[in-house]
């Protein structure tokens, strides 16, 4: 028996209720995301662990941005608080910068009175991807386990992720004074650019290096460094 062929109006019918699955699903998913975004973003699991590590975001030159200042502060202030014996500051550079994210974290984290021997660096990362690769390389050759990491609210849950992903125990402690935190404008597009940044991490396993960088740090100088 033949089947009857389908009309214009049923095909098109048919098409827009696939049309309207995907949206739904593609809405409920970003809704999950962003939730999770903000859940993660303000806890803190500070705790006693082998390393505080701390995401780089743009410098000038040796001179860190309002972004990358707000996540030092913090990260020292765990370090004194005796959280941890080691302080890793992460992040290179881009062609023409005089120095990276990681050695600009080191100069002020030691100029604010952390020994120059408990600072460990990772300074040839272009995205947090690639940072976090780089410290599991230096938490194996330390026989390192446990992180505390730092960075803004809204990168928390990919960081996470990541780090989780390459075999490292993580807890995070975010910043609550970082620009990209407090301006409402910079708080929309750093959770734009992290939901664009998990999609991309989780359907094709990318990051975004420095290309995708939003908020104050990227508008503050003509020639930022790499950012995450």
């Amino acid at each position: 028996m033949t089947r009857p062929r389908l009309t214009w109006r049923e095909r098109l019918r048919d098409l827009l209720l696939v049309v309207i699955v995907f949206a739904l699903g593609a809405g409920a998913l970003t809704a999950y995301t962003t939730f999770r975004i903000w859940q993660v973003g303000h806890q803190d699991g500070r705790r006693s662990v082998d390393a505080i590590v701390v995401l780089g975001a743009a410098q000038y030159n040796g001179r860190p941005s309002g972004a990358l200042a707000a996540r030092l502060d913090h990260a020292i202030e765990l370090y004194k608080e005796g959280e941890a014996p080691f302080l890793i500051t992460t992040g290179g550079n881009l062609p023409g910068d005089l120095t990276t994210e990681a050695e600009t974290g080191r100069r002020y984290a030691m100029a604010r009175g952390v020994p120059e021997s408990a600072i460990l660096m990772e300074n040839t990362g272009s995205s947090t991807l690639e940072s976090i690769q780089h410290v599991r390389a230096i938490f194996d050759a330390h026989g390192l386990h446990t992180a505390l990491f730092v960075s803004d609210r809204s990168h928390m849950l990919r960081v996470l992720r990541l780090a989780e992903d390459q075999g490292i125990e993580a807890w995070s402690s975010p910043t609550e004074t970082s620009p990209d935190d407090i301006d409402q404008d910079l708080i929309f597009k750093s959770l734009v650019h992290e939901l664009g940044a998990m999609g991309l991490y989780v359907f094709v396993n990318e990051d975004p290096g420095s290309a995708g960088q939003t908020g104050a740090a990227a508008s503050a100088s003509p020639s930022p460094a790499a950012g995450h």
